[in-house]
């Protein structure tokens, strides 16, 4: 699959997961921060297509409730933006939440487009379009 059908889905094929693809993206990524998220990304993964993958440590949230509701509000902000990245920008990113606390959408939203744009401009620099 190339591209999902729909711009604002987030199929499972957007979803990083297995053990391979998690640690080449670990060992060949890049890590930033980018205010209450951390994040690490490789420019290409030879997809038409990228993946995303959220996590937020028990350390920070022993409760499963809220550490989930962080990752569904990471993964919106994802799925309503991913259209900042180039068109056909395979890229893979793992957010990691930071923060002590639980963030307001509204902030969790600007974070994620902040790290977007980083991501965009760093994929058109490797690309050397500028």
């Amino acid at each position: 699959m190339t591209s999902p059908a729909h711009p604002f889905s987030l199929t499972k094929n957007e979803r990083l997961h297995g053990k391979k693809d998690i640690a080449a993206l670990l060992s060949k990524g890049k890590f930033r921060n980018q205010g209450i998220i951390r994040y690490c990304f490789t420019a290409d993964n030879g997809l038409g297509y990228g993946r995303m993958m959220v996590s937020v440590p028990k350390k920070l949230f022993k409760r499963a409730v809220r550490r989930n509701i962080i990752k569904r509000r990471i993964r919106e902000s994802y799925r309503l933006q991913k259209g900042i990245l180039p068109e056909g920008a395979g890229a893979d990113m793992l957010f990691i939440y930071n923060s002590k606390e639980i963030a307001e959408s509204g902030e969790i939203f600007a974070a994620v487009r902040a790290i977007l744009k980083d991501i965009g401009h760093e994929i058109r620099k490797s690309k050397g379009d500028s």
